[in-house]
């Protein structure tokens, strides 16, 4: 059974949703600050998919520590 955290977002989706350029979100993949998985492909562009507890995760609020 496939719930919603298993759930697979595109470059695009995520880059609509955090209002920033695709070229963004490929270049915190490529860094490492977003984790992803990587598709097989042929051709210019290496094809992605984000988790969608990742991006949950990243959106999280943080925590001073001071509450």
């Amino acid at each position: 059974m496939n719930n919603s955290a298993d759930e697979l977002l595109t470059v695009s989706e995520v880059a609509q949703q955090l209002r920033v350029d695709d070229t963004t979100v490929r270049r915190w993949i490529k860094i490492g600050a977003l984790e992803a998985v990587l598709l097989p492909h042929i051709g210019k562009r290496q094809g992605y998919r984000i988790k969608k507890n990742t991006l949950d995760e990243m959106l999280k609020p943080l925590t001073t520590g001071a509450e």
